[in-house]
């Protein structure tokens, strides 16, 4: 099964920007659509972003549309979310997932494979 492992959170001020990556561990990647998926403390785990095999479909929450935009490099089995415009509401742990679904899937249920997490804060 796939391994996969998230980077790049951290503290930033509201209005900045983070990357995220979520590197998985064979080449496997490719059949997989994959999501990114946040979790506040307190709160159900959200769908924030999804992205087809091979990047063709994408599809966001419409609390991050025209601010979040995912991706995916399946040479170097890397998913991304690049986060702009960042808001204290978007403080979370931030997860990757992986799905062999062969629909759009934007509940958690719908992954088959999830990373450890990654923590977002944003200061107001």
């Amino acid at each position: 099964q796939v391994h996969l492992v998230e980077s790049g959170g951290g503290l930033v001020q509201a209005g900045g920007s983070l990357r995220l990556s979520c590197a998985a561990s064979d080449r496997t990647f490719s059949t997989y659509a994959m999501g990114w998926f946040r979790q506040a403390p307190g709160k159900e785990r959200e769908f924030v972003a999804g992205i087809s095999w091979f990047g063709a479909r994408t599809y966001y929450a419409d609390s991050v549309k025209g601010r979040f935009t995912i991706s995916r490099d399946n040479v170097k089995n890397i998913l991304y979310l690049q986060m702009n415009s960042l808001k204290p509401e978007d403080t979370a742990v931030y997860y990757c997932a992986a799905s062999k679904a062969l629909i759009e899937s934007y509940r958690p249920g719908g992954y088959d494979h999830w990373g450890q997490g990654t923590q977002v804060t944003v200061s107001s």
